[in-house]
């Protein structure tokens, strides 16, 4: 049970990190983080690292299914994570 918040957090830390990281690289005219890779990492459960990375770093502002889908996709992350909590651990809070 520990593990999920644990990757949780890890892989929001990795989502936030590689916008930077590809916001600097863009900056210095370096080679890129692909577009695919951010979108896996905010798929694979990062959508809040990879929402605030884009947003504390202005970065891939102006694309909108960037825009529109990382918010997005961390909604539903977290609507799930919520849902399965109170569905099979509803006594987790008591």
């Amino acid at each position: 049970m520990i593990f999920i918040p644990i990757y949780l957090l890890a892989i929001n830390l990795v989502a936030f990190t590689a916008m930077g990281i590809d916001k600097r690289k863009a900056e210095q005219h370096k080679w890129r983080i692909p577009e695919k890779r951010l979108f896996l990492y905010v798929i694979l459960g990062g959508g809040i690292g990879g929402t605030l990375g884009m947003t504390m770093f202005r970065h891939k502002t102006k694309h909108w299914y960037f825009k529109l889908f990382f918010p997005l996709i961390a909604i539903i992350e977290y609507a799930a994570i919520v849902f399965v909590i109170f569905k099979f651990f509803p006594n987790i809070f008591a």
